[in-house]
């Protein structure tokens, strides 16, 4: 009861964490199904609040959620469910916006470099290629008039 006080947990880790108090597993298991019946656990529920404050704080997508998720010890259909809730556009807009965020520190950069370490940022945080591609270019455009145009970076010259 304390770890569900402190923060959501997933069945799994629940019972995880009976059993490192040397709970019987069987035991472990009952306590989880009843916890579950009374609504105090809840795996669909916990991945849908998961998703939504990761996306929301870290601005982590894809792949990366998807991990974040299974490392919570989350159930592969409370794991799909969620993710098939994410909105796509919601996805492009999130990426647009952290690129924003990101490129200001890049603006002393050659224009190639910046685009590699923008786009590289955008991936680790599990977007896909065609979106950090749309990010990439919503943020940096084309050319060097462009830049100005989209959150005010402007690159070094190339002399």
């Amino acid at each position: 009861m304390a770890a569900l006080t402190r923060r959501d947990v997933s069945r799994a880790e629940l019972i995880g964490r009976l059993i490192e108090r040397e709970v019987d597993p069987e035991d472990a298991e009952a306590e989880a199904d009843r916890l579950e019946r009374v609504g105090l656990i809840d795996d669909a529920a916990f991945a849908e609040r998961l998703v939504e404050r990761l996306r929301r704080r870290k601005g982590i997508a894809g792949a990366a959620l998807r991990a974040e998720l299974r490392s919570r010890k989350l159930a592969d259909e409370a794991i799909e469910h969620a993710l098939d809730a994410v909105d796509r556009d919601d996805d492009r807009a999130f990426a647009i916006e952290l690129a924003q965020k990101r490129a200001r520190s890049l603006g002393r950069l050659e224009r190639d470099v910046a685009e590699r370490r923008l786009a590289a940022f955008l991936m680790r945080k599990g977007y896909s290629g065609s979106i950090v591609r749309e990010a990439v270019s919503a943020v940096l455009g084309r050319g060097r008039d462009a830049s100005r145009s989209h959150g005010g970076v402007r690159f070094r010259s190339e002399e």
